[in-house]
């Protein structure tokens, strides 16, 4: 019998454990999240909005950078520039005198690209190979100035550079 009553016990312990867990309804997607307010300066607000690249690397270094804490060190200057550094890319961010960030400006090279990017340069270059890829993303008091990918391809010994929006949109053609 008390054999029977420990193998309930545990039963019923396990069920409700189980049922505690809650699913992925209402869970929001990191894709989805609105700009980062890094820190108050004064009555402003630094801004960043982290692009949320597919490539590792990037989502690794704009995590960083988010994680960075300015503390008093731009105390003194007119502008304060952080410069962060990853095999293939770099970010850099410039901060006022008040410590309130101004602009940012990444670059990185050989980054994963975006499906929807590589499907959209096959489609429009078929039998065209990609070769080499810049990614550029900045922007400036929260506001998105650049977001593109400058693509190299080649086909046979012909060569183009691309400038190519993350959507497939094709903005030049060299």
């Amino acid at each position: 019998m008390k054999a029977f009553m420990h193998v309930l016990i545990l039963s019923l312990g396990l069920t409700t454990l189980s049922y505690s867990q809650e699913t992925n309804a209402g869970s929001m997607s990191m894709e989805n999240l609105p700009a980062v307010v890094i820190k108050s300066a004064g009555d402003d607000f630094s801004v960043y909005l982290p692009d949320r690249n597919a490539d590792p690397k990037v989502r690794a270094l704009q995590d960083n950078f988010i994680a960075y804490d300015l503390g008093k060190n731009y105390e003194g200057y007119e502008t304060y520039l952080v410069y962060m550094e990853v095999t293939g890319g770099t970010l850099t961010a410039t901060y006022n005198e008040n410590g309130k960030l101004i602009r940012v400006v990444e670059n990185y090279k050989d980054v994963v690209l975006p499906s929807k990017l590589i499907y959209e340069i096959y489609k429009k270059f078929p039998g065209w190979e990609i070769v080499n890829d810049k990614y550029l993303y900045s922007q400036e008091e929260g506001d998105i100035l650049k977001k593109q990918y400058n693509i190299k391809i080649k086909k046979g010994k012909e060569s183009r550079k691309l400038k190519v929006h993350p959507d497939g949109e094709l903005i030049t053609e060299n």
